[in-house]
C-alpha cells in the first residue's frame, strides 16, 4: 500500500534530477562567440585540441567591440579562446590599443594575457611592460615584473601596477619612480589619477624639484598645479629652510604653505627653529608664523635661547636685504642661562641684533631684576652688549627675605662684559636704596636721590654706586630704617615668574 508519505518521497526523487539538470545548465559556462575575420590559411589541427583551428597569415578576429590581429594563432571555438603569436594587436574602440609578441585570450572571461614587448596605449597614456593581463569584463589591466608609464613629459616606473581603463586611474607598487622636467617622486605605493594628474602615495615618499625637497609617508601631490598635501613625518626643505609637521600643505604657484601638529620651521643659516602646533609659510614674502605652544630656539655659540609666546612671526626686513624681523605676541617668556625675560610682546631686528620688549617687561640677569616701560637689549658677536631701559626704570636685587637693593630713574643704560652685567648708568631722577654690610652682615641702609648715577657690578653683584650730580641722601642704621621707606615707588619683586629652565617659558603667572 502506497501511503501519502511514500508519494511525497517518490515525487522528490523524480524532481531532484530535473532540478540538478536545470542548475547545471544555468551554471554552465556560456561560450562567447569569437569571429574569424581573416586568415590566409585555416586548418583543423587535432594535435592542439579537438575542433581546434590553426590560423596563419594576417590573422584577424573579433570579439564584441574588440578586434585582434596577429601573424598566426590557435583558435579554440569550443572554449571561445585563442593563442596568438607574433605582432599581436588588440584594438578596443578608438582609444585603446594593446600590442605584444604573445597572447592568450579567453572570450568567456574577456581576459587577455599578453607577454613580451607589451605596449598599451590609451589616449595620451602609454604603458610598456613584458607581462600584462587585461580583464575587459572589469576594465582592469595589470602587470607584474616592471612597467613604464609615460604621459606627456612624465615618466613612471614600478615593479607592479594596475590600470582602471574607464576611470584612467593607475595603482603602482614596488619601487615607484615618477620623473618630470619639474619634479621627481620616489615612493613605495602610489595611486595616479591620469585625468586630474594627482598622485596619491603611501609609505616612505620623497619628492624633489630644483628648489624643494619633500618627504612624507602618506598624502597626495597635484602634479598639474604643483600642490602637495603630505602627512606622517612630513618634511619640506627649501632654500635653507626646513618645515616639519604631522601635516603639511604647500602651493608652489602661490608660494604658500601651512602645517599642523608638531610643527617645526628651521632656518639653518640663523640656527633658529620655530615650533608650535600650527604654522603658515609664504616663501615669496619670506614670512612664517607659528602659534599654539609656539617656541623659538636659537643657538648662539655655546648658549641657546628659548622664546615662547602665543604667536611667533618671522618676516623679511623691508629695509635691509637678507635680514629678518621676529615678532612675538602675548605671554612672552625668554630663557638663556645668562638672561631671562618676561613681557607682553617683543620685536627682534636681525639687522641691529636688537631685542625690544614691550608690555611691563621684566628682565633678570643673575641676581638682578630689571623693569621698565620698555627694554631694549643689543647683541654683538652673539653676546650681550648693551641694554636700554626707558620710562620708569628700576633695578633690584634681593639682600634677604624682606630687604632689596633698589635703583630707580627715568632711563637706564646697561653694559655687559662677557655676557655679565658690569655697569648701569641711571639718567634723570635717580633714586637708590642700598644696604651696607660689614662682614656679610647688613648694618645699615643708604637712601639717596641723585639726578644721574652709575652702578658698578662684579659677577652681577653691586659693588659700588657713584652719584654724579648733587646727591641728597641719608644713612640709617639698620634698626632705625623705617620699614615704610624700604621700597621705592613702583617697586615690585616678581621672582616667582622667573623662568629657571627652558621648560619654564611655558608657565605663565
Amino acid at each position: 500500500m502506497i501511503t501519502s508519505r511514500h508519494k511525497r518521497l517518490l515525487y522528490l526523487c523524480l524532481l531532484m534530477p530535473c532540478m540538478l539538470l536545470l542548475t547545471t545548465l544555468a551554471s554552465g559556462q556560456r561560450v562567447t562567440k569569437l569571429t574569424i575575420m581573416n586568415a590566409e590559411l585555416t586548418a583543423f589541427d587535432v594535435r592542439i585540441g579537438k575542433d581546434a583551428r590553426k590560423l596563419i597569415g594576417d590573422v584577424q578576429l573579433q570579439h564584441e567591440d574588440v578586434v585582434m590581429s596577429c601573424d598566426s594563432a590557435y583558435f579554440y571555438p569550443a572554449t571561445g579562446s585563442v593563442d596568438a603569436f607574433s605582432h599581436v594587436k588588440i584594438v578596443q574602440g578608438d582609444t585603446l590599443t594593446l600590442t605584444g609578441d604573445l597572447m592568450f585570450y579567453d572570450g568567456n572571461l574577456k581576459l587577455a594575457k599578453v607577454r613580451k614587448n607589451v605596449k598599451l596605449v590609451n589616449k595620451d597614456i602609454t604603458l610598456l611592460t613584458d607581462s600584462l593581463n587585461y580583464n575587459r569584463a572589469k576594465g582592469v589591466a595589470y602587470y607584474m615584473g616592471w612597467g613604464i608609464l609615460t604621459q606627456e613629459d612624465s615618466r613612471l616606473t614600478s615593479g607592479r601596477g594596475r590600470f582602471l581603463i574607464d576611470s584612467e586611474i593607475f595603482y603602482f607598487m614596488d619601487s615607484v619612480v615618477i620623473t618630470n622636467p619639474d619634479y621627481t617622486i620616489y615612493t613605495d605605493s602610489l595611486r595616479y589619477d591620469t585625468g586630474s594628474e594627482i598622485s596619491y602615495f603611501s609609505g616612505p615618499t620623497r619628492i624633489f624639484n630644483q628648489e624643494r625637497y619633500i618627504y612624507c609617508e602618506n598624502g597626495w601631490y597635484d602634479t598639474r598645479q604643483d600642490i602637495s598635501f603630505v602627512t606622517d613625518h612630513a618634511y619640506l626643505e627649501e632654500e635653507g629652510r626646513i618645515l616639519k609637521g604631522d601635516t603639511l600643505y604647500y602651493e608652489e604657484s602661490a608660494g604658500f604653505g601651512w602645517a599642523s601638529a608638531n610643527v617645526e620651521l628651521i632656518d639653518t643659516s640663523e640656527n633658529m627653529t620655530l615650533k608650535g602646533n600650527y604654522g603658515l609659510y609664504y616663501s615669496d614674502r619670506d614670512y612664517a608664523m607659528v602659534t599654539d605652544s609656539a617656541l623659538m630656539i636659537q643657538v648662539d655659540g655655546a648658549d641657546t635661547m628659548w622664546v615662547h609666546a602665543d604667536t611667533l612671526r618671522s618676516i623679511k626686513d623691508p629695509k635691509v636685504e637678507d635680514k629678518r624681523i621676529l615678532k612675538a605676541y602675548y605671554h612672552v617668556k625668554i630663557y638663556r642661562t645668562d638672561i631671562q625675560v618676561m613681557c607682553d610682546s617683543l620685536v627682534y631686528m636681525e639687522a641691529d641684533s636688537a631685542f625690544d620688549f614691550f608690555g611691563e617687561p621684566v628682565l633678570w640677569s643673575e641676581e638682578n631684576q630689571l623693569t621698565a616701560n620698555q627694554i631694549r637689549v643689543v647683541m654683538a658677536n652673539k653676546q650681550l652688549h648693551r641694554m636700554y631701559l626707558s620710562g620708569i626704570a628700576m633695578v633690584a636685587s634681593q639682600k634677604d627675605s624682606v630687604k632689596f637693593d633698589q635703583m630707580r630713574g627715568k632711563g637706564m643704560t646697561g653694559f655687559f662684559t662677557r655676557n655679565k652685567l658690569s655697569k648701569i648708568e641711571v639718567t634723570g631722577n635717580g633714586q637708590t636704596i642700598y644696604y651696607a654690610e660689614d662682614r656679610d652682615v647688613i648694618v645699615g641702609a643708604n637712601k639717596t636721590e641723585c639726578t644721574n648715577l652709575t652702578i658698578f657690578l662684579v659677577d652681577n653683584k653691586i659693588s659700588r654706586v657713584n652719584y654724579m650730580t648733587k646727591p641728597k641722601g641719608t644713612y640709617f642704621p639698620l634698626e632705625m630704617f623705617p620699614s615704610e621707606q624700604s621700597k621705592l615707588s613702583d617697586f615690585k619683586w616678581v621672582e616667582q615668574w622667573r623662568p629657571l629652565s627652558w621648560q619654564d617659558v611655558f608657565k605663565w603667572k
